[in-house]
């Protein structure tokens, strides 16, 4: 955790590198996984459980769009679905992933889930 020009290179070598606010360093906040944009480590469980989020619908969406082309190209291929067909059957789960993927942005922090 750092903001200045000599944390980079300590930020650079950590697991996982946080810049703290805005007003940090340019070195800092571009050699940093993450930015929080205030100075309030309190925002850090947030990041935390955002990033966990993410993780589990980015799984969600690569089985759901994984599965739909698994499903769709052999159907395709053996003649059981029609190329239009299985176009707008591939753009709606592009649709579905794009939706679930949304949810990130209702986001929000529940005190002891970290």
């Amino acid at each position: 955790v750092g903001d200045g020009v000599n944390d980079a290179p300590a930020m650079a070598n950590a697991t996982v590198g946080i810049a703290m606010g805005a007003g940090g360093s340019d070195v800092a906040l571009e050699t940093a996984d993450v930015a929080l944009m205030a100075d309030d480590l309190r925002a850090l469980p947030f990041a935390v459980g955002l990033s966990r989020a993410a993780r589990s619908i980015i799984r969600q969406n690569l089985w759901a769009s994984l599965g739909m082309v698994a499903f769709l190209i052999p159907a395709t291929i053996f003649g059981f679905a029609k190329i239009g067909v299985a176009v707008a059957l591939h753009e709606g789960s592009t649709l579905l992933v794009v939706a679930n993927a949304l949810r990130l942005l209702a986001y929000e922090h529940r005190r002891g889930a970290i």
